[in-house]
């Protein structure tokens, strides 16, 4: 193998319900368009170059290295595999190299250890299939990357994506129907409100769900120790979560300075936005009637009122706004940022790391419950050859199956088993630390399924970069490109 480099989900309760039955069972548990680089640049109205980048000083060289312990060198080889024959045989009859692309992969990492063990097994139990891995960054670049590689045709099979980038591609008919390929068992075991995720086009499914993806909040309790700070309740509040943010935000002995609270802002993600969008039942990106839903009091009231953690508490990296994904989750591991909102994939990594940390809901605001999230697919790209695209969808199968929980399980090597987030499947048993987001499922609001998202995003993403760093006001922000985003919502 080479490695290179509608509101929340209606039936979520039940989703919740079986995946929880399960686990006590088991006892356990957006895209860009065709001209890639122009798109991904922030419109030059909205986003002075010092509003988007941090000066170079801010960001102190420990905080920004990733923590030795999550590279592959340090991790024992993968086990003797033998062939097992099954679900992972593809009966395709398909002889030459199949292109994964994994979302966040990097040789070692939390996403790279789980791949590589999977894809061993497939190939073991198919030696005439070669499968070849290509990571992408989880940010608008790596979406670019992707985007371009699709419609080139050329090096790319089957993929791993969120599922707000799947509507665009369908629209650009990038990406196989599955229909043919789901078994009686696959519909009977997969959430049936996870899969209608992926039916857009003529009631056609486009995607293997793989799991589902919430935020969480995380907090280093070293640093929590080291402050003398009691760690908060679990039911918390906005107002507390602030008022622990300050006391975890301190200068040590040596003069290093511990930060409270940061995360990844990025037109690719939305990994903070439930910080703000709990301000009320308002605050979504797209209205039910498919307006653009940002440009009102209550958004400009939360958005601010996230902005005010780095321009009146002060307890955020000066260059908050603006970091890297690998800034963040390093400042974190590195026990110089108490807490930090991200996604499950982070878990493995610090189970990798042996940090102290545990995983808290988003803190209320006014009672209301939120996190954002999306569902985890694993598409097939578009495959002329028949004998191929069965074959892609064979390994695409296998990947989201829980059998491929049981060729790569918990261990020093893949921290918490191959899946990486509550599974799609009611078979697929949750380890812990994973099992932690399992009480946030029902206040999840899954990213909309529109097909301009990822323009969207990019569209409010320098807006709301200024507001966080002083720049602009909400309100005033979110007024200037209700026009442009309304265009966008409605595909005009």
């Amino acid at each position: 193998m080479e490695k290179k480099q509608k509101s929340p989900l209606s039936g979520l309760w039940h989703i919740l319900s079986v995946v929880v039955i399960a686990s006590l069972l088991l006892a356990a548990c957006a895209t860009p368009t065709t001209e890639a680089p122009k798109p991904t640049e922030a419109p030059k109205a909205t986003s002075a170059p010092a509003a988007t980048s941090a000066p170079a000083a801010t960001v102190a060289p420990a905080a920004t290295a990733a923590p030795a312990a999550t590279v592959a060198p340090t991790n024992p080889p993968p086990p003797k595999r033998e062939a097992k024959g099954g679900i992972r045989k593809s009966a395709s009859g398909f002889k030459g190299t199949l292109n994964l692309w994994v979302l966040g992969y990097t040789p070692g990492n939390q996403f790279a250890n789980p791949f590589d063990n999977a894809v061993s097994q497939f190939m073991i139990d198919n030696p005439d299939i070669k499968v070849e891995i290509t990571g992408y960054p989880p940010n608008d670049e790596g979406f670019t990357k992707l985007n371009t590689a699709l419609q080139s045709g050329q090096g790319i099979d089957l993929l791993r994506l969120p599922s707000d980038r799947l509507p665009g591609m369908v629209r650009d008919d990038l990406i196989e129907p599955i229909d043919t390929y789901l078994t009686a068992d696959d519909k009977a075991d997969i959430f049936p409100n996870v899969l209608d995720v992926t039916r857009l086009k003529d009631g056609k499914a486009y995607a293997w769900p793989l799991w589902v993806v919430p935020m969480g909040m995380y907090l280093n309790k070293d640093v929590f120790a080291e402050a003398k700070v009691d760690m908060p309740s679990k039911t918390w509040t906005y107002e507390q979560f602030v008022e622990t943010a300050k006391k975890v935000t301190f200068k040590r002995a040596n003069g290093e300075q511990v930060y409270g609270f940061a995360g990844f802002v990025d037109p690719g993600v939305v990994n903070t936005w439930g910080l703000w969008m709990n301000e009320d039942v308002s605050v979504r990106p797209v209205t039910a009637d498919r307006k653009f839903g940002f440009d009102n009091a209550a958004t400009a009231a939360g958005m601010q009122r996230f902005a005010d953690l780095a321009l009146v508490h002060k307890v955020t990296p000066p260059d908050f706004g603006s970091m890297k994904d690998s800034d963040v989750k390093g400042g974190f591991t590195n026990k110089q940022i108490a807490m930090v909102v991200d996604a499950t994939g982070f878990a493995p990594q610090l189970v990798a790391a042996k940090a102290n940390f545990e995983i808290y809901p988003i803190p209320t605001y006014k009672g209301n419950k939120l996190t954002v999230g999306a569902v985890g697919l694993i598409a097939v790209a578009r495959v002329k050859d028949e004998v191929k695209r069965k074959a892609a969808m064979d390994l695409a199968k296998y990947l989201t199956s829980s059998e491929v929980q049981l060729d790569v399980p918990p261990g020093s090597n893949v921290a918490t088993g191959f899946y990486l987030a509550p599974g799609a499947r009611k078979s697929v048993k949750v380890n812990p630390p994973l099992d932690q987001f399992l009480g946030v499922l029902p206040d999840m609001w899954i990213t909309p399924l529109i097909v301009d998202w990822a323009p969207l995003t990019r569209l409010i993403h320098p807006e709301f970069q200024n507001v966080i760093f002083g720049k602009a006001k909400a309100a005033d922000a979110m007024k200037k490109i209700a026009p442009e985003a309304n265009k966008l919502i409605s595909n005009k």
